[in-house]
């Protein structure tokens, strides 16, 4: 972000809006990897440039490592009973394809403990572990708010808890130094019309803070 800017010349902003997390294109783009609703390469790669991809983690991952990584990013309960399985397929054949990893995951979690897919968190969890999303995240915030004009706004809607953790810990920082000023006490949330409209939304939470 910085870096783009000072191509531009551009030395400070009157906005900032952090939209987070992979987006529609790139979830409706089977060749990419990230979604399990089509047949792809387990790639998952935001920076096509990058050497690791999800097949790298997915095959050559020790058991300890891939559970670390559904817990840590993914919140999985199952973390261990998946992991297993993984491991279990993988010595018979490579897992190379986004249903074929999904297919692996649904058969490794009970039925019916969650009203969504049951690869939903592992494929989000290996997503965040191959594009170090959490620690651009925290990176990103502190350019943006050193960017950011006196009175000038940061926006930032987050889809999931680790996601909207680590802003909401951020501005609580900067708003005891009293270099921020938190706009929203509570994210807003989008309503019924808006889910309706597009459901990617359901689970958006948008913070807003004002630098000082």
């Amino acid at each position: 972000m910085d870096v783009l800017l000072e191509r531009h010349s551009v030395h400070a902003v009157d906005g900032i809006l952090l939209d987070l997390g992979v987006s529609s294109l790139q979830l409706d783009a089977p060749h990419r990897g990230f979604s399990f609703n089509h047949t792809g390469p387990l790639d998952m790669r935001m920076n096509a440039r990058q050497v690791l991809n999800t097949m790298q983690v997915v095959n050559d991952s020790p058991m300890d490592v891939l559970v670390e990584i559904f817990k840590r990013y993914g919140e999985e309960r199952f973390a261990k009973r998946i992991a297993h399985r993984i491991i279990q397929t993988r010595r018979e054949t490579p897992i190379a394809t986004t249903t074929q990893l999904a297919e692996i995951v649904k058969q490794a979690v009970p039925h019916g403990v969650s009203k969504i897919h049951p690869a939903t968190r592992v494929f989000q969890a290996l997503r965040i572990h191959i594009n170090a999303e959490l620690e651009n995240l925290a990176m990103g915030l502190d350019v943006a708010i050193q960017l950011l004009k006196p009175g000038g706004c940061l926006c930032v809607i987050a889809f999931h808890s680790l996601e909207d953790r680590i802003v909401k810990h951020r501005f609580r920082t900067c708003a005891r130094t009293a270099s921020l000023e938190i706009l929203t006490k509570r994210p807003i949330l989008p309503d019924a019309v808006e889910v309706q409209h597009n459901p990617r939304a359901r689970s958006a939470k948008l913070r807003v803070a004002r630098k000082l």
